[in-house]
């Protein structure tokens, strides 16, 4: 079972290196990393599992996370009180996104940083994902709002990126006017 301690915190440079595509078929390797991923991710929202493995909150890992350079995502959504949508895609890419821009209110947050954030990360409220299920079949997801933002925030990651540069650092709060808040 993963730990919080187990992901990779941002000051680890791996976190700011490109992921490498996955070639099928999965290795066994790949395939236990998403089980242990999910695990996690399932588990974090679950309170009682939560405190009772001391549990940062998460919705998505990318592979990144756990010190894999490798392009895979896993994404664990309550869609409705105790039922989980979960979501693993292979060599994800963002292939159509929404003008309309929206960012979450409370703030984003991540499992690899440890520290308060503040500011507005502009996020599109609508996106298309492309990529490939653990058999190597094509898939395709529509994403809105919340959903959407957790994709767009885990293949970030995959590109070397962390949500905190999407902040402004001169004016953190620029957008709060002209984007939506969910």
């Amino acid at each position: 079972m993963l730990r919080t301690k187990d992901i990779v915190d941002e000051k680890d440079k791996i976190l700011r290196q490109k992921s490498k595509d996955v070639e099928f078929p999965l290795t066994d390797e790949d395939k236990e990393n998403i089980r242990l991923m999910i695990e996690y991710l399932t588990n974090s929202q679950i309170d009682e599992l939560a405190e009772k493995y001391c549990l940062r909150p998460g919705m998505g890992m990318s592979a990144v996370q756990i010190g894999v350079l490798k392009r895979y995502i896993t994404i664990v959504h309550e869609s409705s009180e105790g039922h989980f949508d979960t979501y693993v895609v292979i060599n994800p890419k963002i292939v159509s996104e929404s003008k309309e821009k929206i960012y979450v209110e409370d703030g984003e947050g991540c499992l690899s940083i440890n520290r308060p954030t503040v500011g507005i990360v502009p996020r599109c409220a609508r996106i298309t994902v492309e990529g490939y299920d653990m058999d190597g079949n094509p898939v395709t997801i529509r994403a809105r709002e919340e959903l959407a933002i957790v994709f767009q925030h885990e293949i970030d990651h995959l590109n070397g990126i962390l949500f905190i540069d999407r902040i402004d650092p001169k004016n953190p709060f620029k957008y709060k006017d002209t984007y939506r808040a969910i």
